[in-house]
């Protein structure tokens, strides 16, 4: 029975986010990353020893979220653009056809991992390496600039580019107003991010 031909790239680039994502977070590097970011200055002596028994294990927690979550995104993302230029925009590509598009964009997050890992190591963090607001360092922290800048990644940008380009060969359309329609929705994504993290 032939396969088809997405499941080796969802498999592997998932894969390799699994592995990265949970190679750095079994280090004691990565666990000390991870308990600083869900851990603030108002814990609780008991909230900490408590997140210092789960750190050992947060790698795996990590890696099978990864798992479930990947496929399940790209279902989304795939359903979303699916009715939108099908049912809205009158397209005729099948949602399979939509998913195979969908599915090389994620091998751009195997680079991002091979660039943020080594960065996040150095850093001791688990922050984006990779976001406008590591460009921006003088913004405050808790502003609305900093959290909508901290919710733009450049290789989600990336991601988001390479995907038009695959519409737009499906679709037979234009790049460029696909590109920007998508890259407005997600900044528009990140607006609401900010909106709803900042503290101003």
């Amino acid at each position: 029975m032939t396969h088809p031909r997405w499941l080796g790239m969802l498999a592997l680039t998932t894969l390799f986010t699994v592995g990265m994502t949970t190679g750095f977070m079994l280090t004691e590097v990565g666990q000390n990353a991870w308990l600083d970011s869900v851990l603030t200055g108002s814990a609780a002596p008991e909230q900490v020893q408590a997140m210092e028994r789960v750190a050992p294990f947060a790698g795996y927690i990590a890696g099978v979220s990864i798992l479930v979550a990947a496929p399940l995104m790209l279902l989304v993302v795939a359903g979303i653009l699916f009715a939108v230029f099908n049912a809205a925009l009158g397209g005729t590509a099948t949602f399979k056809q939509i998913f195979t598009v969908a599915v090389p964009a994620g091998a751009i997050g195997v680079l991002a991992q091979l660039f943020t890992v080594p960065l996040n190591y150095m850093r001791e963090s688990l922050t984006s390496s990779t976001s406008l607001a590591v460009m921006l360092p003088m913004l405050e922290p808790n502003s609305f600039a900093a959290k909508f800048a901290g919710a733009i990644d450049l290789f989600l940008i990336w991601q988001v580019v390479v995907l038009a380009i695959g519409l737009g060969v499906l679709y037979r359309r234009r790049t460029q107003p696909i590109a920007m329609s998508l890259l407005a929705i997600y900044f528009l994504i990140a607006v609401i991010i900010a909106a709803v993290t900042s503290g101003s």
